[in-house]
């Protein structure tokens, strides 16, 4: 945990943007993994750790503005917990941690809200995605489980937003942190990856090396020589000379703050000369969109020109013509790249995605596009100080969408079908680094950059 006086000055912020009400804020439960007692790692939530800052299964939080209030529900452990995890401390003494002096046993916080529904006030909840959780909030508040979403309180969630969207210099270190370990996961890849390998080789030694530091990657690792799936993960091919290998994947620290890599390396150790150039194209894109980012802008601009940088290189290939900004603007160039250059990262490695993307990604001045490809941009807002995000553009060869984009004569002006053609087979490559936004522009996070370029990745794996 950080110091107690950082959760008593976030709550504190929060309430300076609510109203006088009652506010709800649910943690996670223990999940069975296959029956009652053998449950999966428990993940507290993580707008409960951002204010609590309680790793603990079975809490509940009431924040009541009208009556200056801020409670802690939760049961102590019975002597049948101690025989199978040891002493644990009181509830009152977890709450000391965060500056909480009110605690209640877990049965109480049904008569608190109901009592607080007979005086007429409004309970404000954020919207709920475990099942447990919602099947409580329908038999306490009489919420249907259809509503649930609808009912969550906007104000609560965009004042919660607000505060997570500014990352604190506590939270920047631990992110660093979390990208140290990822740097030794990719480069641990880098280092044992050859032809005969299988997948699951390498994407179990980068979960191990996150596990050694006291928690588990922040997301399935996504490791595959068939980069053109984005989100694969099947790590059951055996690698071969000549394959590409697509690494995304990101470590945890024990506090849950996230990082998120991508690389893509040749399986033999050195690109070929098709390969390298379409992976330049990529790296201009990454490390030109990197060098706009900073205050005063926002990441949709920032998408827009990385999706022209990488149009730009993939044109000097022959696989695109014609102009380069009408091809960006009317979606031709998502044939190779179908999805946003990045998203918000922090407690969630995609951040506060269980808030609502739409509030964290945008506001009323910066709203979505409806273009294939810029369309699933979950980032788009303007850019301020203390935001950490992620850069990531790629180039895939999807044979499916290239086929029926081809069928359907899409963007034959800006397409050169008979050269894409030649590329079905290419496979996909993505970069990824994490973004700090400073007050005058930005950095990359972590003490070194995952090696990047072609000469680096070369010579790391020779």
């Amino acid at each position: 945990m950080f110091k107690p006086e950082v959760y008593k000055n976030r709550r504190e912020n929060l309430k300076k943007s609510l109203s006088k009400v009652v506010y709800l804020i649910m943690g996670n439960n223990e999940s069975p993994m296959n029956y009652p007692d053998n449950t999966f790692h428990f993940r507290q939530d993580s707008n409960f750790l951002y204010f609590y800052g309680l790793d603990h299964a079975g809490m509940a939080a009431i924040i009541d503005t009208e009556n200056d209030k801020d409670i802690i529900f939760a049961n102590d452990v019975d002597i049948d917990d101690i025989i199978w995890m040891g002493p644990q401390p009181k509830v009152s003494q977890l709450a000391e941690k965060c500056l909480v002096t009110e605690t209640h046993p877990f049965g109480k916080l049904e008569e608190y809200l109901k009592n607080a529904q007979k005086s007429g006030r409004k309970i404000h909840f954020l919207p709920p995605y475990r099942h447990d959780n919602m099947i409580y909030l329908n038999q306490v508040l009489g919420i249907s489980f259809g509503k649930m979403k609808e009912e969550a309180s906007l104000e609560f969630i965009l004042a919660v937003i607000a505060l997570r969207n500014v990352k604190e210099q506590v939270e920047i270190e631990e992110i660093e942190r979390a990208c140290n370990i990822g740097y030794l996961m990719h480069t641990t890849s880098m280092r044992m990856c050859k032809p005969g390998l299988y997948e699951r080789n390498i994407s179990g030694a980068m979960e191990g090396v996150s596990l050694s530091f006291g928690s588990v990657p922040s997301f399935p690792i996504i490791l595959t020589k068939n980069g053109q799936t984005l989100h694969n993960h099947y790590h059951g091919n055996k690698l071969a000379e000549g394959d590409l290998l697509l690494q995304d994947a990101g470590a945890q620290t024990p506090m849950y703050y996230a990082s998120d890599n991508t690389r893509t390396i040749p399986v033999s150790g050195k690109f070929t000369s098709k390969q390298k150039d379409v992976y330049e194209a990529v790296l201009n894109s990454i490390n030109g969109s990197i060098e706009l980012m900073k205050p005063g802008i926002t990441y949709k601009e920032v998408h827009i020109a990385a999706c022209e940088i990488l149009a730009s290189g993939l044109k000097d290939l022959g696989l695109m013509k014609g102009d380069v900004k009408e091809a960006v603007e009317l979606g031709a160039h998502a044939l190779f790249m179908p999805h946003g250059l990045g998203h918000m990262m922090g407690l969630d490695v995609h951040d506060m995605e269980d808030l609502g993307q739409i509030h964290v990604g945008y506001d009323d001045v910066t709203r979505p596009s409806d273009i294939f490809g810029t369309a699933f941009l979950r980032m788009g807002r303007e850019l301020k100080p203390g935001y950490v995000l992620t850069n990531e553009p790629g180039a895939y060869f999807i044979p499916e969408l290239i086929d029926m984009w081809k069928s359907e004569k899409k963007f034959t002006e800006f397409l050169n079908y008979d050269k894409i053609d030649e590329y079905k087979t290419f496979g996909g490559i993505r970069l990824e680094d994490d973004i700090l936004i400073t007050e005058t522009g930005s950095r990359i996070l972590g003490e070194k950059r995952i090696p990047i370029t072609v000469a680096e990745i070369e010579e790391f794996m020779k």
